[in-house]
């Protein structure tokens, strides 16, 4: 079981060569900053094109990827990487850590910890928990910090462009984690469309841990943050 829990208090090579380029907002505008999330990825034809999209508007973002999906996909996260965008831990069958037992929640984790170690190197890969559901065990069994959400459209759901992006635009504010899936076309199209407009707002997308940072938010492990200033309790 030590060594199962190891794996988790590794320190995140911080990724700067991206920063600078980071979109900014036109005109003098006061900057408002959010984080994209996605979840499920990755997946070669969908989280491809939307990271080309993110590259064009210089802006980052957060992957919580499955462990099922990293096989065939390292160039993906490899790229995500590279171009500023951290990348997390999505468990490794998206299965329910909620009243789970302690081996399949170490389990979970560490197996997909153990991949992208194998292709990123040694890091603290965040958690998002599948569904976003944990118990009060949970902080002691995870050893990094847990990422929930403040706007969920359910793009899983609807599959519609249109009704994801207006749902967003319509309730976002300064410090949000929105969530969203790199699986589906129509979410990807919601993404760069919400990008695009919120840009001209204003906005600028930033991953997680630099959202947090950008808010003066200290990370600490096994909290759960739903938005820059907020956690979640459980």
């Amino acid at each position: 079981m030590a060594a199962l829990m190891a794996v988790f208090c590794r320190p995140l090579p911080v990724e700067t060569a991206g920063l600078a380029a980071l979109a900014v907002p036109a005109g003098g505008t006061e900057a408002k900053y959010v984080a994209l999330t996605f979840d499920d990825g990755p997946r070669a034809d969908t989280t491809g094109r939307l990271l080309d999209g993110l590259k064009e508007r210089g802006a980052h973002a957060t992957f919580f990827v499955i462990g099922e999906q990293v096989p065939e996909n390292e160039g993906l996260l490899r790229r995500m990487a590279v171009e500023g965008h951290q990348v997390g831990n999505h468990t490794f069958s998206h299965q329910s850590l909620q009243n789970a037992g302690e081996h399949t929640v170490i389990e979970e984790i560490q197996k997909t910890e153990v991949l992208l170690e194998e292709i990123l190197g040694e890091g603290e890969y965040w958690l998002r928990p599948p569904y976003g559901l944990v118990d009060s065990r949970t902080p002691q069994l995870v050893k990094t910090p847990m990422v929930y959400w403040s706007l969920d459209p359910e793009d899983w759901r609807l599959l519609n462009t249109e009704q994801v992006v207006s749902y967003v635009l319509g309730r976002v504010k300064n410090g949000d984690i929105i969530l969203l899936h790199d699986f589906y076309p129509t979410s990807v199209d919601a993404a760069l469309q919400i990008v695009d407009a919120l840009q001209a707002e204003g906005y600028v997308f930033l991953t997680v841990e630099e959202l947090l940072a950008q808010f003066d938010t200290e990370p600490q492990a096994g909290a759960l943050y739903a938005s820059a200033t907020e956690e979640r309790s459980w």
